[in-house]
């Protein structure tokens, strides 16, 4: 069976030094991107700098005022003792009262900045949604072709998700870990110069042991990581291709492989959980010495007067918020890169080269109008009558391999077309220049004597309606399916759709009729009925051309003849082009056009063809040969 992909785990281990983080290939650039992209919010993102930093500095000054609180009660206490006052309760109920306020506005502060970055978070990424949304309609289909369902649902879901998630986090815990800092070594300095310098020695050291811990632990988190997808993989794989392992007795091989997997990823992950583990008893040790080291000093300084007690007590305090944000500082590069990586997969979709939507000339019409004066209008799909005139088309997916060389036809409206040929022949690729999924290399292709570029793309394809070989049918009721050629169709018209394609009576005969529900896969209903709803949905829209394309490939005989039925009530008036192997199914058609390595090497109708005793001749003969062999 055909191996999975590794797809890389987002967020894993985002809080864990040593765990590697995805980055972005631009991050100067993505982040650049992304301010120009924020820049909107301008204002909000202001005051959350503002209010953060605010929050921080009222939060910073409280362990100074909570120090001179112990001070107090200090010498009151000796005071007492030596007879000469006592403590002084309304002075302590005054400092305290003051760090209350303190507090109160910090929190207060750091409130409103989490409401405001929750909006510009949450902002963002319904923006970014409403663009990639917008966006995917405007791509090109040989887009779709080089790109995979799921990476785009991947961008849309988990790439915004992180981004809106991380921004969120990010700005905010930048803000408050740069001020805690800067404030908190303002604040140490001003207690005692000397124990701010044993502090700072111990951050030289916590760093060694952080990259120490992180150089050991990395390779292995690394290896986890890989084994982690590995082993996802090979579950997603052998469980949706259970039923072929059962098949071929391959029971025990899957085991295997699945065990000398599990057993890699098991060490490589407790390597990487116990090393990393080391981190915190040796950053808690480090951080003691120096709290021991402080205490020391500070008990020194205090018995010569430099210093009160409840400096002490402070210090400590900021000791331990000085180490805190730098750790956070580390987070924050975790989450920027995390998140540039994100935005970088976001704004290259959204960056995509799109496909002009609007026509740069217009096709138009002259008419006459009530007062008999000769006017100039644009065309409507509501003109459009269905003659089509390909002229020497030529194409290619890539301009080095041209699949259609010098294709020329000319189709009256209202005529049934049959497109057959070889598998790769380019029938479908026919029809997908027709509907202006692709452009024409060379040579042109006219509606109604008008080149299809003059048209705007969406009225364009306004003109063409579509039965496919996979049915398209949503979550809702069958009388909601069948509107969705028309929106606007009333209930009577739903049902005269429904009777044309032949699938009135069987709907009445479920529970709830043109109400019930069908399920996200429409498995409750079968496969030739999904095909008769999406006829009678076509009927419904009314279009002036038709592309049919093995509509009848996967259902059995009977249900055919009723397909097929329902189609002819279909095509009645409309120009149909009908791309079908079974080539029983188009012998009534107008023109059958023969396709072989992209030029049409015959055509004409079924009795003609079969007189000449060509190419189609022989493939409608070996049909019929095999089906009587069979």
């Amino acid at each position: 069976m055909e191996k999975h992909q590794k797809q890389p785990k987002r967020g894993f281990g985002r809080n864990n030094p040593g765990v590697p983080v995805e980055k972005a290939k631009d991050f100067k650039g993505t982040i650049l991107k992304l301010i120009k992209y924020l820049s909107k919010y301008h204002i909000a993102i202001i005051a959350v700098i503002i209010f953060a930093a605010g929050s921080t500095v009222f939060n910073v000054i409280g362990p100074k005022v909570l120090g001179m609180a112990t001070t107090e009660i200090f010498n009151g206490v000796v005071n007492k003792y030596n007879g000469t006052g006592g403590i002084d309760l309304a002075k302590i109920g005054h400092i305290l009262a003051m760090l209350m306020v303190l507090y109160g506005i910090s929190w207060l502060l750091s409130l409103l900045q989490g409401i405001i970055m929750t909006g510009v978070a949450q902002k963002t990424a319904y923006g970014l949604r409403k663009e990639i949304s917008e966006k995917i309609n405007r791509l090109p289909i040989n887009f779709y072709d080089k790109t995979t369902y799921g990476n785009i649902l991947s961008i849309v879901t988990n790439d915004v998700d992180t981004l809106g998630t991380n921004l969120n986090q990010t700005i905010t815990q930048l803000v408050t870990s740069v001020s805690t800092i800067i404030g908190v070594l303002i604040m140490m300095l001003s207690i005692s110069p000397i124990m701010t310098v044993v502090v700072l020695v111990l951050l030289p050291i916590s760093g060694a042991v952080i990259k120490l811990v992180v150089s050991h632990s990395q390779k292995y988190f690394k290896a986890q990581q890989n084994y982690l997808g590995e082993v996802n993989g090979q579950v997603e794989e052998y469980f949706g291709g259970h039923n072929v392992v059962k098949l071929f007795n391959k029971e025990d091989d899957v085991i295997e492989e699945f065990k000398k997997n599990n057993d890699i990823l098991y060490a490589s992950a407790w390597k990487s959980q116990f090393i990393s583990g080391i981190m915190q008893p040796l950053m808690g040790f480090i951080g003691n010495i120096g709290y021991a080291a402080v205490a020391v000093i500070g008990a020194f300084l205090s018995i010569k007067k430099v210093i009160e007690v409840g400096d002490i007590q402070s210090f400590i305090q900021y000791v331990r918020q000085f180490t805190q944000p730098i750790n956070q500082m580390a987070q924050v590069s975790n989450l920027l890169q995390s998140m540039a990586a994100a935005a970088e997969r976001v704004f290259k979709f959204l960056d995509e080269t799109e496909e002009d939507q609007k026509a740069e000339h217009h096709a138009v019409i002259t008419e006459i109008n009530d007062e008999g004066k000769e006017i100039t209008r644009n065309v409507t799909p509501d003109d459009i009558t269905g003659q089509v005139d390909f002229e020497h088309i030529k194409f290619g997916y890539n301009s080095d391999k041209i699949i259609i060389k010098d294709f020329s036809a000319h189709v009256k409206a209202g005529q049934k077309i049959a497109i057959v040929g070889p598998t790769g022949a380019g029938k479908t690729t026919l029809i997908k220049l027709l509907m202006r999924f692709y452009d024409v290399n060379s040579g042109s292709i006219k509606l109604d004597g008008h080149n299809i570029k003059d048209f705007d793309r969406s009225e364009l394809r306004e003109a063409f309606g579509m039965v496919l070989q996979d049915t398209w049918l949503f979550k809702g009721s069958i009388m909601e399916n069948i509107r969705y050629g028309r929106l606007d169709a009333t209930d009577e018209e739903v049902i005269e759709a429904a009777k044309a394609a032949h699938i009135h009576y069987y709907i009445k005969t479920l529970p709830g009729g043109y109400n019930m529900e069908l399920n996200e896969e429409a498995s409750n209903i079968s496969q030739g009925q999904k095909q008769l709803l999406t006829i009678a949905r076509a009927i419904l829209a009314d279009n002036k051309i038709l592309r049919l394309d093995e509509a009848t490939s996967s259902v059995d005989t009977r249900t055919e003849v009723l397909i097929q039925k329902a189609m002819d009530n279909l095509m009645e008036g409309r120009t149909s082009f009908i791309i079908a192997h079974r080539l029983s199914t188009i012998k009534n058609a107008d023109i059958i056009l023969v396709l072989k390595d992209g030029d049409i090497i015959e055509q004409g109708n079924h009795d003609e063809l079969m007189a000449q005793n060509g190419f189609y001749a022989s493939l409608y003969n070996s049909q019929f040969d095999d089906s009587e062999t069979a």
